[in-house]
């Protein structure tokens, strides 16, 4: 692999920049016909629901010392005046965070949706503290990125147990064959940890639990309507999000400064490929 120079980027474009862009944001259904890790009813799956669930992937024994890990960034992002939302495009600063965003058996996973030549450009760890009283309002995730098209998906991958106690994710089933839905600013009213609520997502499908055990993840689209409750429970809720998309795509705003080649190969020479960081 090649490194490019990393562009500037904002972590949150502003709506006006992405209303500048024109982006193609309809569902691309996969059409990889033999996956190796999925199986093609999950590949089907994706297509029609919008997300696969559960995927296992780290050991009990990888995921505790991957949770020690995150335990210790956590403690050191705090003193620094952080919270436990604020480590976002962690692959570009920490290396054990690069690591896992190019795990292998991670990878296979995504290239199954995705086909062979793979970027991955996202990793934002979403930690729900005991009590912390805050909800991830509705949204579409590719309503936050200036990709196009929307050839890209997210990996949950569970820090801590998730469940419906804790907050766990949840899912519209098939809302992403709805396209870009119109959404509203949150109000601070609502605690919301991003900035968008998307009213009444019934009208769009069935809600589904995204409950996963520590080291297992899912898979969903980045149209797929989603969110969380807020986590009234004593016990966290860790997971930490990879974002990846087809190697074809193209990122604005300098977002493609974000792109590691984690499989295949981005041709056109689009993404920044960026190293693995030194600091851990």
């Amino acid at each position: 692999m090649t490194s490019a120079t990393t562009p500037q980027y904002k972590i949150v474009p502003d709506q006006d920049d992405l209303k500048r862009i024109e982006r193609d944001l309809r569902f691309y259904p996969s059409t990889v016909t033999d996956p190796q890790i999925l199986t093609p009813e999950q590949v089907e799956a994706f297509n029609q629901n919008g997300f696969v669930r559960p995927i296992p992937i780290f050991s009990a024994e990888e995921i505790t010392g991957i949770r020690a890990y995150f335990d210790d960034l956590l403690a050191r992002v705090t003193a620094a005046g952080g919270d436990s939302y604020s480590i976002s495009s962690a692959h570009l600063k920490y290396g054990r965070v690069w690591d896992i965003l190019t795990e292998p058996r991670i990878v296979a996973v995504v290239k199954d949706i995705l086909g062979p030549n793979v970027v991955g450009w996202g990793s934002h760890f979403f930690c729900k503290m005991p009590r912390d009283g805050k909800q991830v309002a509705w949204h579409q995730d590719a309503s936050y990125w200036p990709l196009t098209p929307t050839r890209a998906l997210t990996v949950w991958l569970a820090i801590d147990d998730a469940d419906v106690e804790n907050a766990c994710m949840r899912f519209i089933q098939g809302s992403h064959h709805f396209g870009h839905m119109t959404f509203r600013e949150s109000n601070p009213g609502e605690h919301n940890v991003l900035n968008q609520t998307i009213e009444n997502p019934e009208q769009f499908g069935q809600p589904v639990d995204d409950c996963l055990k520590a080291g297992e993840c899912s898979i969903h689209s980045d149209l797929l309507l989603h969110g969380s409750e807020a986590n009234e429970s004593d016990r966290r809720r860790c997971g930490l999000t990879l974002r990846y998309a087809a190697a074809d795509v193209r990122a604005h705003l300098g977002w493609n400064g974000k792109g590691v080649w984690v499989a295949g190969s981005d041709p056109s020479g689009h993404w920044a490929n960026t190293p693995r960081p030194e600091s851990d």
